[in-house]
């Protein structure tokens, strides 16, 4: 009986140590770098996984990376902004180290649209649509721009600034050497006067208004 229980023992302690030395064969160090394809610039921060298993790595700064795979397995590279890779390792591999150069394809992503309102809220959307004035469009500009009435009030009640002043003082100096040594003409006798004088008249420019 102990003669049986030894030979199972020995054969069972033979034999895990085999199938470790079998199973450290198949362990590769996985290295490399990853590259842009257009202008074989390192791609820092790609994330390295295994597939079908949770190990994995990540390229640091300068595209290198290092990990510990099997033969057979296959490796995916994924990064924002690039298509994603993948490399088979050969099962065929007589070395436990293996390098690589991935070459990584630019991806153009779509985003959806986003649409900022300046309102937190519909309540406080709805209360601004109600609120909301509605500006004048560019015919409505242009005909109080024209509105003579609106000119007149305004020019009335515009003071004159020291450029109005200035001109004003200029054109009476300019005047009086134009006439100078004869007799200036008078408004009283200018007949366009007297009939802007006239429209006036009629328009009820001289009411006196409360």
């Amino acid at each position: 009986m102990k003669k049986q229980l030894l030979t199972i023992f020995t054969l069972l302690f033979f034999g895990n140590l085999l199938f470790a030395q079998e199973t450290d064969l198949d362990l590769v160090q996985f290295s490399g770098m990853v590259v842009t394809g257009d202008s074989l610039f390192p791609v820092p921060w790609v994330n390295i996984k295994i597939q079908g298993q949770n190990r994995g790595t990540t390229s640091d700064y300068y595209g290198f990376f290092s990990l510990v795979a099997r033969k057979g397995e296959v490796v995916e590279f994924s990064a924002i902004g690039f298509k994603k890779g993948q490399y088979h390792i050969p099962d065929t591999l007589r070395t436990n180290r293996y390098s690589l150069i991935q070459i990584m394809t630019n991806d153009t992503i779509l985003l959806k649209e986003t649409v900022i309102y300046p309102w937190a809220t519909k309540e406080q959307f709805k209360m601004a649509f109600v609120r909301n004035q509605i500006p004048d469009d560019d015919l409505t500009i242009a005909q109080k721009n024209l509105d003579r009435i609106m000119i007149r009030e305004r020019a009335a009640a515009m003071a004159m600034d020291g450029s109005m002043n200035y001109r004003n003082y200029m054109d009476q100096q300019v005047s009086k050497l134009y006439y100078r040594g004869q007799i200036q003409p008078m408004n009283i006798f200018n007949p366009f006067a007297w009939a802007e004088f006239i429209q006036a008249w009629k328009r009820g420019d001289f009411k006196k208004k409360n």
